[in-house]
């Protein structure tokens, strides 16, 4: 009855206006004890909470990341800059184990058969290449805009005197969310613009990649530039770190550079408990030359289309507010360190391991490119056709998996944190129940 009280008193007062001051100044402690509640709930996580997990992914890398089987976001990080690691608030990894993601539910139900030919199958993987010219084919179809995804939404459209910026994202029903931009670098080449996005040295040298705390270059081929390195990037304090092993490649038609980075599976690396692996890590794009900002109709400036997404274990919406709030503040970091790395080339300071490898590439031509993805189209209508004979086989799996969500989340926590998995999970039968 005091509270009705208080709301009656409040709603006496004689004019909107006051009745607005006051409720804001009633609701304002309650917000701000259930912010503190819920990162305290966010940084705490019991060391039971993953023993299973850690058990079941130590072959979920062999699971292939390319996003054409499963997506997740990202952004504006060039190169191999995974942008979400900007957010500056983390949820514990267990609560990801209820997100859609195929390659991270598919680690929990491997086979006993599967599971011990994980080892030889990542290995068989390791000698032929981590990646092909199917890397090399969805990355043109996203550039073209014909890998049949749905489409694209406009986020963001900002400039700097020397950078013009444009940013799109789009979410498919499984999967992270996925994000596209084009940058536009004035006075650059794109051999110039590759090498920089490349250079691990000169990254972790000028720090204009704030997040990167160690890279090491774990495997390299001088025949066509692949290269395997090891990422360690740095979390929010109540967050550990993360690793990520990424497999590098880049093609040439012309003056136009496919540059493909993704997770690969790396099994002579062990998987730790901290910094906790990203395995699902996609960041690929194509670089040009542009015609010039300045409307003088030179081929002046550099264009960058950048494809991005990863999953890191935290909620996908929590991450969208993440990426939407530190987009551009990221992004306009990397035209200074383009200026700097342009003026130490200039220089004629050496070139560094990483730089030279990128100058190594594997040479394509048009037609080659417009081949693949007449290819694509002819298997993907097969594909199509063939999926829609059983719409319904894949939902009582998915059930299954929401249903031991709500299972763990009230196991785990009675309050915030159990509503707010159950609240997602409910989210998660709504969509389902409409594709019924």
């Amino acid at each position: 009855m005091g509270l009705v009280s208080v709301f009656w008193e409040i709603l006496k007062k004689p004019t909107i206006g006051d009745v607005v001051r006051e409720l804001l100044v009633f609701i304002a402690p309650l917000w701000v004890a259930v912010i503190v509640g819920v990162l305290v709930g966010w940084a705490w996580k019991p060391k039971w909470a993953t023993i299973g997990r850690e058990m079941f992914m130590d072959c979920s890398g062999s699971k292939d990341s390319a996003p054409a089987e499963s997506s997740e976001s990202s952004f504006s990080g060039f190169g191999s800059l995974p942008s979400l690691n900007l957010i500056k608030f983390q949820l514990p990894s267990v609560i990801s184990w209820i997100s859609d993601d195929g390659a991270q539910k598919d680690s929990f139900f491997l086979s006993p058969t599967l599971h011990s030919n994980c080892s030889s199958s990542q290995n068989e993987k390791q000698k032929l290449g981590f990646l092909t010219d199917d890397d090399l084919e969805h990355l043109y179809k996203l550039v073209e805009e014909k890998d049949g995804g749905p489409a694209w939404i406009h986020m963001m459209d900002k400039s700097t005197p020397t950078m013009g910026y444009q940013a799109w994202q789009r979410d498919l029903e499984i999967g992270p969310t996925q994000y596209r931009s084009r940058t536009v670098f004035d006075d650059a080449t794109p051999e110039m613009v590759r090498d920089f996005f490349w250079d691990d040295e000169f990254r972790s040298k000028l720090k204009w990649d704030e997040m990167l705390l160690s890279a090491e270059t774990l495997e390299s081929s001088p025949t066509d530039g692949t290269m395997v390195v090891q990422w360690v990037r740095k979390f929010p304090f109540f967050c550990s770190d993360r690793e990520y092993l990424i497999g590098r490649r880049i093609w040439s038609c012309g003056r136009t550079y496919y540059c493909v980075t993704k997770g690969v599976p790396y099994p002579s690396i062990p998987r730790k408990t901290k910094p906790r692996r990203v395995d699902l890590y996609y960041s690929s794009w194509c670089i040009r030359a542009a015609e010039s900002r300045k409307g003088d109709g030179q081929l002046t400036a550099c264009e960058v289309l950048l494809f991005h997404h990863e999953n890191m274990g935290i909620p996908w919406e929590i991450a969208k507010l993440g990426v939407k709030l530190g987009m551009w503040g990221t992004v306009r970091k990397i035209d200074p360190g383009l200026r700097a790395y342009q003026t130490e080339r200039a220089s004629g300071a050496p070139l560094s391991h990483s730089a030279s490898m990128a100058q190594i590439n594997t040479k394509v031509t048009q037609d080659y490119l417009t081949s693949l993805e007449s290819n694509s189209n002819d298997s993907s209508e097969l594909e199509t056709h063939n999926s829609s004979e059983k719409p319904g086989k894949n939902n009582i799996p998915k059930l299954v998996v929401v249903g031991g969500a709500i299972a763990v989340a009230c196991i785990l926590d009675r309050g915030l944190l159990t509503k707010a998995v159950i609240f997602g999970v409910a989210r998660r039968f709504a969509k389902i129940g409409r594709r019924l």
